[in-house]
């Protein structure tokens, strides 16, 4: 595969990926901050304060796993090495 069609894919997969994340977290959010049943058009203070908490840490809790799961691939990856190399000692 050329490397342009490669990272054509990676950014299709990417925004994906983030779309996936939005419907996610809107749901779940939505889920947990607004009434099933509106009794108002605009959200109450208390639902805005809500989806605004929800969503922060919705956006943090997924920062961090990215973050973990980079730093386990870099040491799976640095493991390998060692391995083929033949001084890992798994």
């Amino acid at each position: 595969m050329d490397p342009l069609r490669a990272q054509q894919l990676a950014a299709e997969l990417e925004v994906d990926m983030m779309a996936d994340m939005y419907n996610r977290m809107t749901q779940a959010c939505h889920r947990k901050c607004v009434p099933p049943h509106y009794k108002e058009a605009e959200l109450s203070k208390g639902e805005s304060v809500c989806l605004d908490r929800c969503v922060a840490k919705y956006l943090e809790v997924h920062e961090r796993m990215g973050k973990k799961l980079t730093e386990l691939s870099l040491q799976d990856e640095e493991l390998l090495k060692r391995m083929q190399q033949g001084t890992g000692t798994a």
